[in-house]
């Protein structure tokens, strides 16, 4: 594999440029191994979720992740497929830099194929940062130990995509346990993809429902406001109807409202932030310092344990002779509906293989409408139709 080149630093907890959070994460690294600029190590958002992303996933990726660069922050994240390539690959579009903890040394990419990535990123300002020599192989277990510095070099943690199970919770478990703030994107309840997610909200996660709550969040987190002129329509609605932020009001558009625009009390905005944190001392509570692990494993539990009488929702489980493709094509309906023509692209991207793709969703949108679990709306789009009492 050829390796990423640029400047490279081994800094150890001397060193003035050791990041401060850093210090305080379980088990501060000796010496940290850095690819790219030292600098580019500050304090900032991490945006992570599904490796197997939908379009849902990886778009909200790419927004949330590309108005907080805009904003002026550090995107953190593991350079992992899907929803962490997503977010680095927005915060370079922004022209911030962004922070990649890989699970190996910084000479063993994984994934390899992400090497263009990466070395647009050390390029570009940003930096690939591992706690481990340059030549270490990435491990399995290494990757869940990383994941405590991408929460450590956050102030907040974005959740865009998670299903059951996920590694994913072990960056919020470890954000909680620091007492930062975890913020998630719901997802259609239909999408295995956005189980986890869903539970974490249902746990006392943040919402992060549209570009304003995103913008408030920044705004109290991080006193930053996310100035964007144009915004347009969220992953899934691609219709006329595009949204300009801000523009509810009266206010200028694209400017986010100040406290005194909106008249919200300072403890108002306290109370946004605490919201989740403050439950986590208590039984219904998301984790925390005493509670370390608890998101992963309740909403774990009450995946292995949903029933019927929970309402659970599985339209997958009525196409049991679907193959593994046709099931991934009907698992991206399930998270937004798409035109027949940006499904085939989506799965073309993905797999590298149009041939593949056509076959694919072809065989997955008549095997679904006959099983009564997707259809085509008024408007063309293809969706997931929620159906209960499926096992």
């Amino acid at each position: 594999m050829v390796p990423v080149e640029g400047p490279r630093a081994r800094i150890g907890q001397a060193d003035g440029r050791y990041p401060s959070c850093l210090r305080q994460v379980r088990r501060p690294p000796e010496a940290l191994y850095v690819l790219g600029d030292p600098a580019a190590l500050q304090e900032g958002l991490a945006v992570i979720g599904a490796r197997r992303a939908t379009s849902y996933g990886c778009g909200c990726a790419e927004r949330f992740a590309g108005l907080a660069a805009s904003a002026g922050l550090t995107i953190v994240s593991g350079g992992a497929r899907g929803c962490d390539a997503a977010a680095h690959r927005a915060a370079l579009a922004a022209g911030a830099p962004t922070v990649v903890f890989l699970g190996g040394g910084c000479d063993r990419l994984y994934p390899a194929e992400h090497r263009t990535l990466f070395q647009r990123i050390v390029d570009k300002g940003g930096a690939l940062v591992s706690e481990h020599p340059w030549d270490r192989e990435p491990r399995p277990w290494a990757f869940r130990e990383r994941n405590r510095l991408i929460a450590g070099l956050a102030r907040a943690v974005l959740i865009v995509e998670a299903g059951l199970p996920s590694g994913t919770f072990s960056t919020a478990d470890e954000a909680l346990a620091a007492g930062k703030q975890v913020l998630v994107v719901p997802g259609a309840i239909t999408s295995i993809r956005s189980r986890g997610s869903n539970r974490l909200l249902y746990d006392g996660a943040t919402p992060v429902v549209d570009d304003d709550s995103f913008a408030d969040q920044l705004e109290v987190i991080f006193g930053v406001s996310a100035r964007a002129p144009v915004v347009g329509a969220l992953p899934g609605d691609r219709g006329p109807h595009r949204m300009r932020a801000g523009a509810a009001g009266g206010r200028e558009v694209g400017v986010v409202p100040s406290r005194a625009e909106t008249g919200r009390r300072p403890d108002a905005e306290s109370r946004i932030v605490a919201k989740g944190r403050d439950a986590l001392s208590g039984p219904k509570g998301i984790g925390g310092p005493r509670h370390a692990g608890e998101p992963a494993r309740r909403a774990e539990d009450a995946a292995k344990g949903a029933s019927l009488s929970q309402g659970s929702i599985r339209p997958l489980d009525a196409l049991r002779g679907a193959s593994a493709d046709e099931r991934e094509v009907i698992e991206c309906l399930q998270a937004e509906p798409l035109l027949l023509e940006r499904l085939l692209a989506l799965m073309t991207e993905r797999w590298g293989d149009s041939t593949r793709a056509r076959r694919a969703v072809m065989g997955a949108v008549v095997a679904a409408e006959a099983a009564g679990v997707a259809s085509r709306q008024s408007d063309g789009r293809w969706m997931a139709v929620p159906r209960a009492g499926m096992r």
